[in-house]
């Protein structure tokens, strides 16, 4: 006989660390942790394909993909970026369905960065 309550979703963690996992799948859905640039000296536009190319990676290690994307929040440092960072999203998006996002500026853990994204998906 199982401990485990049936009622409850399981969870599961992929690349857990001792802070966060890189994503969880838990529902149905999975969460992403947020998603930064490996190049943080880089300019927005390459900042941001970084960015969504590391999220796509994320969403693969749990059983998704981008066309499946349930809510999106974007962190700019600048929102004189917006624009910048909506070329690359668009271009990145279609021709898949557009998720429920927000987009707001936020002071980053390295401020050199100048984008972070976020993601719910369906699995």
């Amino acid at each position: 006989m199982s401990d485990r309550d049936p009622s409850v979703p399981e969870v599961e963690r992929f690349e857990p660390g001792p802070r966060y996992s890189e994503a969880v799948a838990a529902g149905g859905l999975v969460f992403l942790a947020g998603q930064v640039p490996e190049d943080p000296e880089a300019g927005i536009t390459q900042q941001a394909a970084e960015v969504l190319a590391a999220v796509e990676r994320a969403l693969a290690l749990a059983g998704s993909t981008r066309a499946r994307l349930v809510s999106a929040t974007i962190y700019l440092r600048e929102m004189a970026d917006y624009a910048a960072f909506n070329a690359v999203w668009d271009a990145w998006l279609l021709p898949h369905p557009a998720p429920a996002r927000a987009c707001v500026q936020a002071l980053l853990a390295d401020p050199r960065w100048r984008v972070e994204v976020q993601v719910v998906a369906a699995r």
